[in-house]
Formats: structure tokens, C-alpha cells, sequence
């Protein structure tokens, strides 16, 4: 049961990042807006990206609960997916289809907190941090951990206050953690936001 709930937790940090960049971020499409598959999951998460910038870190809508729109939207998301994989699971794996229902639920409760406590985001997920305010939005897809960000190269660090003490956003002996980061930066390092790409941005503001 313990490997089937591994694996799950594995397999639902690939679908934040899926889920994170084609359905709520969207796919770019030359001379045409974005296309996301579920339309005003992306239009709420566009609006909690402005309000974000605009209130650093801060989203209100996380306090006023299930009578915000966009709240309620991220709730019901996350219901109908484990409502849908928790059942698909089970018979392959009870520890798989376990794992499900805590990923929906620890996700809510991770992405609630970061945006009520900014300071809590910046040393806890601060892959998260980075998503929101970093100069590329469209980076750092994972939420509860960056996995799946560096297997597919999309973890962009903005400052070394903003990097996690290892890829695997867990706390580690240093032996461990010093050997994991050494490891990863020769086969898939992060990548840092460039000065020029922060400057042209301030410019432009």
C-alpha cells in the first residue's frame, strides 16, 4: 500500500504540472487567445494571477471561502478530480487511489496558506512564489513540490532566497541534500531568471 501511495503522490505532481499549464495557464496560439480544454478554470486562474501581482502574494478571495468564484471554482476542480481518479485507482491500487484524495486535499490546503501567508509561501514552496511573481509567469507549474519542474527543466529561480534547499522540496540531512543538489545540477539544473529579462520588464512597467 505505502508503494501504491508513493507512486500516486508521483503521479499527481505530474498532474499539477499538466493541469497547472494547459488548463489554467492555456495554450498560446499565434494571433488568438489562449486555449485551455475548461475555459473558466483558466479565466479564474488568470484573475488570481492579477490579483496577486497587484497585492504581493496576498489573495483575499481564500478568505472569503466558497462565495468567492474563484475559490469555489479551485474546490470543485479538485473535487471532480479525485472524485474521478480515487474511484478509477482503487482496483489497481488502494494505496494509489488514497493518495489522490490527499493530494486534492493537501493542494487546497498548500495554495490556501501560501496566499494568506506570503512570508510562509517564500520559505515553504518557494517554486510557488516564483511562479506568481517571478518576471516568466509561465514557469514553475508545481505547486505542493517542484518535481516535476525539474524532470521536465521548468523550474526558474528568480534569487537565491527563492531556492529550495533541494529539488525534492522536502527537509533532508545536508549530507543528503548537498548530494541530491549536486546530482540534479549536472542532469537537470534550474534555470535562473535572466537580469536582462527583469530589467526589460521593469521598463516596461
Amino acid at each position: 500500500m505505502l508503494k501504491g501511495f508513493i507512486a500516486g503522490l508521483v503521479i499527481a505532481n505530474g498532474f499539477e504540472w499538466v493541469a497547472h499549464k494547459y488548463i489554467l495557464h492555456g495554450t498560446h496560439r499565434a494571433g488568438k487567445p489562449r486555449y485551455s480544454p475548461v475555459p473558466d478554470s483558466m479565466k479564474s486562474h488568470w484573475e488570481h494571477h492579477r490579483e496577486v501581482r497587484k497585492t504581493d502574494f496576498h489573495d483575499h478571495g481564500y478568505v472569503e471561502g466558497f462565495s468567492n468564484w474563484r475559490t469555489k471554482n479551485e474546490i470543485i476542480s479538485l473535487a471532480v478530480v479525485a472524485g474521478v481518479f480515487a474511484p478509477l485507482f482503487y482496483p489497481v491500487s488502494k494505496g494509489m487511489s488514497l493518495s489522490v484524495l490527499y493530494a486534492a486535499g493537501n493542494y487546497y490546503y498548500i495554495h490556501r496558506r501560501a496566499h494568506l501567508e506570503p512570508e510562509w509561501a517564500m520559505k515553504k514552496i518557494p517554486w510557488h512564489y516564483d511562479h506568481h511573481m517571478n518576471s516568466n509567469q509561465d514557469a514553475n507549474w508545481c505547486v505542493t513540490k517542484p518535481w516535476f519542474d525539474y524532470i521536465l527543466g521548468t523550474r526558474v529561480i528568480s534569487s537565491p532566497e527563492l531556492q529550495e534547499l533541494n529539488p525534492l522540496g522536502i527537509t533532508l540531512p545536508k549530507a543528503l541534500s548537498d548530494g541530491l543538489n549536486w546530482a540534479v545540477s549536472r542532469i537537470r539544473p534550474a534555470k535562473w531568471v535572466e537580469k536582462k529579462a527583469v530589467m526589460l520588464e521593469n521598463a516596461a512597467a
